[in-house]
């Protein structure tokens, strides 16, 4: 009597995880459609009212397997994108500024030739960038710097998110500046007495100076921001409030790094940071 075929084992609980996880690590390709609506989704970016456009800026190859972030889409990073062979470049300093003149010419053609003729996409996000609660710069420089407690503040005529606030250990605000300087590869502008006692920080990446009133009203010994104006040294002097200005580029770095490896993370495809340092 011809035997009886024996049943395939049934799959373990285990086996069907890896080779879930088996499958993921060979998915490397993304539809740029599908991740335009999944950083929208993820960014909240509907929810922002911006003076830029936040996402596709650029048209490039409808399928993304690397991405290259940077802080700024400087011709020097995107030739730097191109020599890494990235089909996406990734940056919260994009184009198209509310203010910019609308011609293509000039530098701004330059840039979008490289791209055009390279076929790589471009998506930026600005704000939707800044104020996100894990991914965001604020986020990001607070993680940077080890400043525990760390979180948003809701004030009058600011965007929720954009300026953060903690306590930390008693300090001074030369040693404040000096872990700056340490942290972040770059010494920063300081206004205030070298041993000026610090208890309460808060902070807000990027060109925020213009916001040290609205720090000050959440009674901090320090606000620490990108750059500074001439009148921030007046009134920062005038009201005993201590002042930093760490570097534009250099507290904006963390963002888009990040969010390149959550992409990376969570949807399987290549991430690359290229900085192009800026002492600005």
């Amino acid at each position: 009597m011809q035997g009886i075929p024996a049943m395939p084992a049934k799959k373990t609980s285990n086996q069907t995880k890896n080779q879930v996880r088996a499958k993921r690590k060979t998915a490397s390709v993304i539809e740029r459609d599908e991740l335009v609506t999944y950083l929208a989704q993820f960014l909240q970016t509907a929810k922002i009212k911006d003076y830029c456009p936040n996402g596709l800026q650029v048209q490039g190859r409808e399928k993304i397997q690397k991405i290259v972030s940077g802080v700024t889409a400087s011709k020097a990073l995107i030739e730097a994108a191109i020599a890494s062979k990235a089909d996406a470049i990734l940056v919260h300093h994009g184009w198209f500024w509310k203010n910019d003149d609308p011609s293509i010419v000039g530098q701004l053609h330059a840039r979008m030739k490289l791209l055009l003729d390279h076929n790589i996409n471009l998506l930026a996000y600005h704000l939707p960038l800044d104020i996100h609660p894990q991914l965001g710069n604020n986020a990001q420089l607070a993680k940077v710097m080890g400043w525990q407690g760390a979180g948003p503040n809701t004030l009058p005529g600011v965007m929720d998110g954009l300026i953060w606030s903690t306590k930390v250990k008693p300090t001074t605000l030369i040693q404040l500046s000096k872990s700056l300087a340490s942290r972040l590869g770059r010494d920063p502008l300081v206004i205030g007495e070298p041993a000026q006692k610090i208890k309460k920080i808060a902070w807000c990446t990027g060109g925020a100076q213009g916001y040290i009133k609205e720090a000050l009203s959440l009674g901090v010994d320090a606000y620490i921001s990108g750059e500074v104006s001439e009148q921030t040294f007046h009134f920062a002097k005038e009201m005993g409030l201590a002042y930093i200005s760490a570097g534009h580029h250099a507290t904006e770095r963390y963002g888009v790094q990040a969010l390149g490896e959550h992409l990376k993370k969570t949807l399987n495809i290549e991430h690359e940071f290229i900085d192009i340092p800026n002492p600005v």
